[in-house]
């Protein structure tokens, strides 16, 4: 039987606390407009290229805060990417490793992973 689920990856449902105060960091991070809307009190849909990432303060609780980076962020300069992270003020969680990535924390404790493409 043929499956009629298809291969890809819709979106990623990340839990933050504050749905506001996440919409703001993240677009900043990301380098996005702050012109999208919050959906039904709770909800703000990032736009990528790719893969979305749907921020949820519905499904908040210290128990879903992301303990392990479920994507990773893509980047050319991987060295650009890591003082750009380290000045916004983030909570590093290792330095660059293997010329290749590291780990960073959002403001609610989401880890987040930056990899050089």
């Amino acid at each position: 039987m043929t499956s009629p689920i298809l291969n890809q990856i819709g979106a990623v449902f990340i839990p933050v606390s504050d749905i506001e105060r996440s919409k703001e960091w993240y677009c900043r991070l990301l380098g996005l407009p702050l012109d999208g809307e919050v959906l039904f009190g709770h909800l703000y849909v990032v736009p990528m290229k790719g893969p979305g990432i749907v921020l949820d303060s519905k499904i908040f609780t210290a128990e879903s805060v992301l303990k392990i980076p479920a994507f990773h962020l893509n980047t050319e300069d991987i060295d650009a990417a890591y003082d750009f992270v380290k000045a916004s003020g983030a909570e590093l969680l290792t330095d660059i490793e293997n010329d290749h990535w590291f780990n960073f924390k959002d403001p609610d404790g989401n880890v987040i992973m930056v990899c050089r493409s």
